[in-house]
């Protein structure tokens, strides 16, 4: 344990004291991206910190369909992550800490998506790269959990007083600031009821846990006024779906290393190869950046989400956008991928998009020219078509692990035979009055 460790270690005991904390969650994600953990109570806080706590993982889908070889796994808080929960009670208050996940031989788990982050960061690390992101975040709020029913009839950029989506989501913010959760803006989008909260840039790992706290941050807050807020890509079919637009960029430093002043542009050699190796790699990494059945039902034409693989400045059409330099923000020079969604899991997602970025750097990829679309590549137009390109994907294999590729693969072909097998709405309406 390094010295920064021990100061963590001591300041969380600390704000545990002050602050009258019983409980503590203990949080982790599975492979599909869900929140995942269970709580501990103040007594067993400091033990915790240094051995972890033990757990049956056999239950957990997202781990159980994989053959791991594990059902016991410990789960090991990192006290840099610790944070008092302000919807919960101040006293006997409740606090939470993202963990890593371990074997009972001191192993890190194969399964462990925020483990698969960490390495794939390591990587950029022994490049001398530091990798942001800042994620703009897309749901819905909706009256209950069992339809589409808006609660609001505004659109994009609304500023209505009067509706109650606009006070669910200032109270949203409020409380991600109290958890020391920077945001930048946030907004009504264009389909009715539909919300986008923007984070500030940070680090891709505290940016997945942060992700992770939003979504559940959001809902939270939904319940507590008597409605119901999702992150389903495409939740009604005439609306735009949800995206999860990921600005991102690599640094050296204090230095943004997608910055060239020399270039007209502004944009390095080193950020057009980062553009390629995403371009190249993107048909590969949409199965985990879109993992639902429910995904492609968003990545159609003329809603505003990408289906062709190409970049641009400006253009929000396309899957890359690189946004207009402005003298004296060299810092923000970036690129926005725009096919992730809301959904996904945000610690695979990051680690995807950044294997395929370094891909480009270190295989010092072309950049088409942008806006043009003469070879025609496209997003895969549903989950199958996904699996088909990704299960043979060296890249991905790479960059999630075997053990986790394979598991992930399977458990997406499964959610894909459960949805074929099924008989939709849609069929027995056009259908059954006609055959």
């Amino acid at each position: 344990m390094n010295n920064q460790d021990q100061k963590a270690i001591e300041y969380v005991l600390r704000q545990a004291r002050d602050n009258d904390v019983k409980f503590i969650r203990l949080w982790f994600s599975d492979i599909l991206g869900n929140l995942k953990g269970f709580a501990i109570t103040e007594a067993e806080l400091e033990d915790s910190l240094s051995r972890g706590m033990g757990f049956d993982a056999s239950s957990i889908q997202g781990f159980a369909r994989a053959n791991f070889g594990e059902s016991d796994l410990y789960a090991v808080p990192d006290p840099h992550t610790f944070a008092i929960l302000p919807w919960r009670p101040r006293t006997n208050s409740v606090a939470r800490m993202f963990c890593n996940l371990y074997t009972p031989d001191g192993d890190p788990f194969d399964g462990d998506p925020r483990m698969i982050l960490t390495k794939n960061l390591e990587r950029a690390s022994n490049l001398g790269f530091t990798y942001y992101v800042a994620p703009e975040i897309e749901y819905f709020y909706f009256k209950d959990s069992t339809g589409v029913e808006p609660i609001d009839t505004g659109g994009y950029f609304d500023q209505d007083t009067m509706e109650i989506s606009t006070e669910l989501r200032r109270e949203t913010v409020l409380m991600l600031e109290e958890l020391g959760i920077p945001v930048e803006s946030s907004h009504h989008e264009v389909a009715s009821s539909q919300q986008e909260i923007a984070l500030r840039h940070t680090d891709a790992l505290t940016m997945a846990d942060t992700v992770m706290t939003y979504r559940h941050l959001v809902k939270e807050i939904a319940i507590k006024h008597g409605y119901y807020a999702t992150f389903m890509p495409k939740p009604i079919t005439d609306q735009n779906g949800s995206g999860m637009h990921t600005h991102q960029s690599l640094f050296s430093g204090d230095s943004n290393v997608f910055f060239d002043e020399n270039s007209t542009d502004h944009l390095s050699s080193t950020a057009k190869h980062f553009i390629a190796g995403l371009l190249t790699h993107a048909r590969e990494i949409t199965a985990v950046t879109n993992q639902w059945v429910n995904s492609y039902k968003r990545l159609v034409p003329n809603f505003e989400a990408p289906t062709e693989i190409s970049w641009a400045t400006v253009n929000k059409s396309h899957l890359i956008r690189v946004p207009e330099f402005v003298i004296g923000r060299e810092q923000s020079r970036r690129i926005e991928y725009r096919a992730p969604d809301s959904a996904c899991n945000p610690y695979l997602t990051f680690a995807v998009m950044l294997a395929a970025g370094l891909e480009g750097i270190e295989g010092k990829y072309e950049l088409p020219n942008s806006n043009d679309l003469s070879n025609k590549n496209r997003l895969p137009d549903s989950l199958w078509e996904a699996l088909s390109v990704s299960e043979n994907s060296s890249l991905l294999k790479k960059a999630l692990g075997e053990p986790t590729f394979n598991s992930f693969i399977e458990n997406k072909k499964i959610e894909w035979e459960n949805y074929r097998s099924q008989v939709s709405k849609y069929e027995i309406d056009r259908y059954l009055p006609m055959l």
